[in-house]
């Protein structure tokens, strides 16, 4: 994954729409369009190779329209410009997070050592439960 031509690709090829977000801000919320919304068609994307694209399109199919673009919003800030900038670095973080191909579970085994402090904590445990017997067994 060529993250450089990753981060290129979304800036050059993402089109953003502004609205009017809800929340605070008193009268600045119905004069000014601070919510952004990042689109971005997941054919345009360069810095991929298919196995991980495929894997971006498995891991966030939710958030993927029909038309295969990948939608993100932001309107957390009064700023607009601080809410297009939090998109686009959200839109990075998902897209590469995504596309990082899950390690390959190893197989292993506990060793002796594991294997034999195992069975001394049942048979600590069997003894400790067998004295209880034992002592009920006396008070009677």
């Amino acid at each position: 994954m060529d993250i450089e031509l990753l981060k290129q690709s979304i800036y050059s090829h993402a089109q953003a729409s502004f609205s009017r977000s809800g929340g605070h801000g008193g009268q600045n919320v119905n004069k000014v369009n601070t919510k952004v919304t990042l689109r971005l068609s997941l054919g345009c994307l360069c810095g991929l190779s298919e196995t991980e694209r495929e894997q971006v399109k498995t891991v966030l199919a939710n958030r993927i329209t029909n038309e295969k673009e990948l939608v993100i919003t932001s309107e957390e800030e009064r700023s607009q410009r601080i809410n297009l900038e939090r998109a686009y670095f959200r839109m990075e973080t998902l897209i590469t997070s995504a596309a990082r191909l899950p390690k390959r579970r190893r197989p292993t085994k506990p060793s002796k050592a594991a294997r034999e402090k195992r069975l001394q904590a049942k048979k600590r445990q069997s003894q400790k439960k067998a004295e209880r017997v034992q002592a009920k067994d006396w008070k009677l």
